[in-house]
Parts: C-alpha cells; structure tokens; sequence
C-alpha cells in the first residue's frame, strides 16, 4: 500500500515524520520513505505551502481500516474539519494498494485524483519509481504528463 502525507500548518516536515512514526506504532511496517517536498497549495490558494511525502507500507490491515487510521492520526495531529483542500496540519490519503482496486462511497484506490497531482506523483515516485496502476498506467509517465511549471514540487534539501 502506498500513501500520501502533506501538511501545511504548524511544524509541516514534524508532523510527517511523527505521523510516520505512528503508523509503525500501530503495527504498519513502514518499508520506504520519501524526501520531503514542498509543494504549493491546490485548489484553495491563499494558504502556506504544503510539505508532502509518499511511503510504502505493509499490513494486514484492510483499505477501510488504513482509512480509519489515517482519519485517527489527523485528528490527533489537531486536524478539524474546514474547507476542502483548505490548510491542515495533517493529511493522509491512501494513493495506490498492491490489492488493486477499491471502490465504496468513502474510499476509491487509486486516489482518484492521483494523475493529475503532481505533488503526491513526485515523491511516490522517489519510492517506488516503477509502480503501475491496475489501469497499466505506470506513476512515472502520470509525473511526467504534468507540466512542472503548473505545479511546481520542490525536493526540501535539509528534510
């Protein structure tokens, strides 16, 4: 299972790395991580820049239970609902599952939205370079697609 981590309010690059470290804490084995990346919000434009990350992880948890854990880790990073795309201190979407595919009213993998996120494409790229959708659609060729002065995505040196 691969997910996406954006932050854009507090301490962004801390609440990616505790946020990763939690999910460890609940039994998901984190097997690879990206860089940080800074990205400028989409959507809702007046707010800071994100901090994105993707990682690799592994468990025996269904999608459904990911979700439930991901929603549980926001809240307890302060995340409050508000305006879609609006600022948060924390933020984990589900990207893509080594199960396929998954389709109900409160979860759809892939991220629906993932071909045309270029800050979620780059550093799932960093970690799995060769990962294909069940379409066939390879991740590297959906980054490449996106113009990178649309949507800049700048790799934080220091992260």
């Amino acid at each position: 299972m691969w997910l996406g981590l954006g932050a854009n309010l507090g301490e962004p690059a801390e609440a990616l790395r505790w946020a990763i470290r939690r999910l460890g804490d609940e039994g998901v084995v984190v097997e690879a991580v990206s860089s940080l990346y800074a990205s400028a919000p989409q959507g809702v434009e007046d707010q800071p820049e994100f901090t994105n990350a993707a990682c690799r992880v592994r468990t025996d948890l269904d999608p459904p239970a990911v979700l439930a854990l991901a929603k549980e880790l926001e809240a307890e990073a302060g995340r409050v609902d508000g305006p879609r795309w609006g600022p948060r201190p924390l933020d984990i979407d589900i990207l893509a599952w080594d199960g396929g595919t998954w389709d109900d009213p409160d979860l759809v993998i892939p991220h629906p939205r993932l071909h045309e996120r270029r800050f979620a494409l780059q550093p799932l790229v960093e970690v799995d370079p060769d990962l294909a959708l069940p379409s066939g659609e390879r991740i590297d060729a959906l980054l490449a697609a996106i113009p990178s002065d649309e949507q800049p995505v700048a790799r934080l040196a220091d992260a």
